[in-house]
C-alpha cells in the first residue's frame, strides 16, 4: 500500500485541541483532513519511549490500530541549554501527573530564575511519524527544530503549551505574541510537516 492511498483522512494521535487545530491549518489545503483520535474513542497509551520518535511511533501505531486509518503523531518538546535539555521529552508532564501549561511554565521560570538571558537558549522539536496501517515497517519520520530563547515572563496570550516563554528572535516576540499563519511558518511542527507533506507527495 503506497502512502499516496487514502490520505484524505489521517487520524492524528493527539487529544491536545491546540495540535489539533494546528495541524488542521497546516494540511488544509492539501486536502488532507486531520482526525482527532477521540473521534474513534482511541485510547491513550502511556508514552514509554525514551526518545521523542519512540514515542510518535507508539503514539501512531496505537491510533491507526483502532482508527482504521492512516495515522500521525508527533512528539515535541522544549529542550533548553541551561537545563541539560530538558524538559524534552517530559515536557508535557514537566510539573508532574496533574501538570498544566501554567504549572510547568512556572517551573521552568523557577529553573532559570537565576539564568541569564545570554544564557537561555532553547529549541522547540517535533519528531513526527506517519504510519500507514499499524504494522507498517518503513514509518515516514520528520523532524523539525525551532530555535529561540526562553523569556523572564510570559509574554502573549496565542498559542499554548510553553510559547508564551519562547522568545522568537527574528521577530522579536514570543511564539504566543505571532499571528497563526506567521507560527506555522516557523515552527516545528510546521517544518515537520511541511517534511511530511515532501515524501508523500514523492
Amino acid at each position: 500500500m503506497s502512502p499516496k492511498q487514502d490520505q484524505s483522512r489521517i487520524v492524528l494521535a493527539s487529544g491536545n485541541a491546540g495540535k489539533v487545530k494546528e495541524i488542521n491549518q497546516l494540511l488544509s489545503s492539501h486536502h488532507i483532513q486531520v482526525v482527532p483520535q477521540r473521534d474513534f474513542n482511541v485510547p491513550d497509551i502511556e508514552e514509554t519511549g525514551l526518545t521523542f520518535v519512540e514515542n510518535a511511533i507508539l503514539k501512531a501505531r496505537n491510533a491507526a490500530q483502532h482508527s482504521g486509518l492512516p495515522a500521525i503523531a508527533d512528539d515535541s518538546g522544549l529542550e533548553v541549554d541551561a537545563l541539560n535539555g530538558a524538559p524534552g521529552i517530559h515536557s508535557a508532564r514537566f510539573s508532574g501527573l496533574n501538570a498544566t501549561d501554567q504549572r510547568n511554565n512556572d517551573k521552568l521560570l523557577d529553573l532559570l530564575k537565576d539564568v541569564p538571558e545570554a544564557k537561555r537558549n532553547a529549541r522547540f522539536q517535533c519528531l513526527l511519524v506517519y504510519l500507514r496501517h499499524p504494522a507498517d515497517p518503513t514509518p515516514l519520520i520528520c523532524q523539525g527544530t525551532w530555535e529561540g530563547q526562553i523569556l523572564f515572563q510570559p509574554q502573549g496570550e496565542n498559542g499554548f503549551g510553553y510559547d508564551p516563554l519562547f522568545f522568537v528572535p527574528d521577530h522579536y516576540c514570543s511564539s504566543a505574541e505571532l499571528r497563526a499563519e506567521v507560527k506555522n511558518q516557523l515552527s516545528h511542527r510546521g517544518r515537520a510537516l511541511r517534511e511530511l507533506l515532501t515524501k508523500l507527495s514523492d
